[in-house]
């Protein structure tokens, strides 16, 4: 349900940004199976699920690099293509997660500023940004291919810069421990989803505000304490 316009609280964040895979977007599953997949392909060792889902929200190829050690460097364009091979097939069995858009709606009605911070691909997070209940959704994005990957803090830094944001005054959302990294080395205050690729038991070290274990959950407490 969407706050009225009058009820809003003064906000203490200006500029959120979100990472897309796993914490808005229901997408590790896939994602996980597509590395999986792209490894075998080209003849290295399948990596365990736990592997495969921790490089999620790295760039791609420092993702697939590490999650295929037994790969040798020649060999990681073509690691990659396959990649996008096996992702093309199922991208369109992935959608947000349930409560996302009513999560965003809110936000947005409060006058903050929303925004992506993704290990995604400009082409990829584009198509997926196309959805006619996106659009005009986001302020602003960043993608790993046009700027550092994760957790160098260079897009929270770009995004600060772009709205006029302070760090005090930004906050990050992901479902990674590079998402939380991120927000620390850029001096960002974060949020960690546990619903998404990480298990929730190495963010406590990175200091998060809060853990959310659902998309209520994080509408909760953004509705009350962003």
């Amino acid at each position: 349900m969407s706050i009225p316009q009058n009820e809003a609280r003064p906000r203490q964040f200006d500029l959120i940004a979100f990472d897309w895979d796993g914490t808005l977007f229901d997408s590790t599953a896939i994602i996980t199976r597509c590395i999986q997949r792209a490894v075998v392909d080209v003849g290295g060792q399948e990596p365990t699920r736990e592997a495969a889902s921790y490089v999620i929200g790295m760039a791609l190829m420092p993702a697939l690099a590490h999650a295929a050690p037994d790969v040798p460097k020649e060999q990681y364009p073509a690691l990659g293509e396959r990649y996008r091979y096996h992702y093309m097939q199922h991208q369109n069995d992935i959608s947000l997660f349930d409560g996302v858009l009513d999560l965003l709606h809110d936000l947005k009605a409060r006058q903050h500023w929303l925004t992506v911070a993704t290990g995604k691909s400009r082409h990829g997070l584009n198509e997926a940004l196309q959805a006619v209940e996106l659009r005009h959704v986001f302020d602003g994005s960043r993608t790993a291919d046009e700027t550092a990957g994760k957790p160098h803090p260079r897009m929270l830094h770009e995004l600060m810069r772009e709205f006029g944001a302070e760090p005090e005054r930004t906050l990050m959302i992901g479902d990674t421990t590079h998402d939380l990294q991120m927000a620390l080395n850029a001096g960002c205050a974060s949020v960690g989803v546990s619903y998404g690729a990480h298990e929730p038991e190495a963010f406590h070290a990175l200091n998060p505000r809060h853990v959310a274990h659902t998309v209520r959950d994080l509408h909760d407490w953004l509705l009350q304490h962003a």
